[in-house]
């Protein structure tokens, strides 16, 4: 930035010592204009006043401009992210002719149908999300009997609260507390101790749409064809729908999403998902005609991203750079109603699987070690 400053005022002092010249020119004509004829006479002023008026205009431009300081303002989000990242990187020491680790084959080793029914639930549930706090319990979403259910390290329900409305999506925004997407268009905060207790609430737009993420101290909502982000204290900071150039970046609605380091993955409803940065620009496309009505989408702590599609009933696994790794699960080994969200144990190597329909259980998908 210095340089480009630094660059910018040489022009303007060169261009100034040019006009100064030129105005110096033009006093030196003025004392021997009075010997001209009238023609020449009239000539030289014109010339006179075009270099008056063009010294006048540059020395508004320069004025106008001010004095120009360069600050440095320190990104406050650093501070978050520096306190929930676990890890500054990895160390491995290796003999420098041994082969690099091939990257690990995911396989499903079993499934496992977990009930979470209540006995005080008035209709069949349906699941709509899961997160996991740091003690490696879950806590998920019941849309139907508008709750949020703790579960133990067992998957049984050990305590819930009620909500006034029909919760969505729910993600960790602090180690006491989670944040849940609710469809009559509010976050509402919850902490998590002991027991759940509601605390504080804040509005957003578009509530009725899946799709919620907490990255480095804001919350990213989907919003019709686009993703809204506010901080948590509710404030508007930013929409995405568009790219650079002006073209939609879904191709149909976003749905459920992840935090994946710096960057958001988003579910869209389609044949597969979106990589966005968190400046909101696409960092890559994870597609593949194997899915449709994408819904669910979650990361393994190695990076592998997997998409459950609602339509086709299966799981479709990507690599971090977007390269399709084929089918996790088929429509015929699902064998499951139309899968909804996604959420990756790293503690215990599963995926944990809701249903986008009246269903009572979550499904654990071990895998292979």
């Amino acid at each position: 930035m210095y340089s480009e400053i630094n660059s910018e005022m040489e022009l303007e002092i060169t261009s100034t010592a040019n006009t100064i010249t030129e105005v110096d020119k033009s006093t030196s004509m003025l004392q021997t204009v009075s010997d001209m004829d009238a023609r020449q006479q009239f000539v030289q002023m014109k010339l006179i006043k075009r270099t008056i008026k063009d010294a006048k205009k540059l020395f508004e431009e320069a004025d106008s401009q001010g004095t120009r300081v360069a600050r440095f303002t320190e990104n406050a989000d650093l501070k978050t992210v520096l306190t929930t990242v676990t890890e500054l990187g990895r160390l491995e020491t290796m003999n420098k002719n041994q082969k690099l680790p091939t990257p690990k084959q995911y396989k499903m080793k079993s499934k496992k149908e977990i009930k979470v029914r209540m006995p005080n639930d008035s209709t069949d549930c349906l699941i709509s999300d899961t997160c996991q706090l740091h003690d490696g319990t879950i806590i998920l979403t019941d849309y139907n009997n508008k709750k949020v259910k703790w579960l133990d390290v067992n998957y049984k329900v050990k305590c819930h609260c009620d909500l006034n409305d029909h919760p969505r999506d729910i993600c960790c925004t602090t180690q006491n507390e989670v944040a849940v997407k609710m469809s009559n268009n509010k976050i509402q905060f919850i902490s998590v101790d002991s027991s759940l207790a509601l605390l504080r609430y804040i509005s957003i737009e578009d509530g009725g749409y899946w799709g919620m993420a907490y990255i480095a101290g804001d919350l990213w909502v989907s919003a019709g064809f686009g993703i809204n982000v506010y901080s948590r204290s509710g404030t508007l900071l930013k929409s995405i729908s568009n790219n650079v150039k002006g073209q939609k970046i879904f191709k149909s609605f976003p749905q459920h999403m992840v935090a994946c380091g710096e960057n958001v993955i988003v579910a869209d409803r389609c044949d597969g998902a979106v990589c966005l940065g968190r400046d909101g620009t696409v960092k890559r496309q994870l597609r593949d005609g194997r899915l449709n009505y994408t819904q669910g989408v979650c990361v393994s702590s190695d990076g592998i991203v997997f998409l459950s599609g609602f339509d086709f009933r299966n799981i479709v696994m990507f690599s971090g750079d977007g390269k399709c790794q084929g089918e996790l699960l088929t429509t015929k080994e699902m064998g499951l109603p139309n899968p909804g969200s996604l959420y990756y144990d790293n503690k215990r190597n599963c995926i944990i699987l809701t249903c986008h329909t009246r269903c009572n259980s979550i499904y654990i998908l071990e895998m292979c070690d």
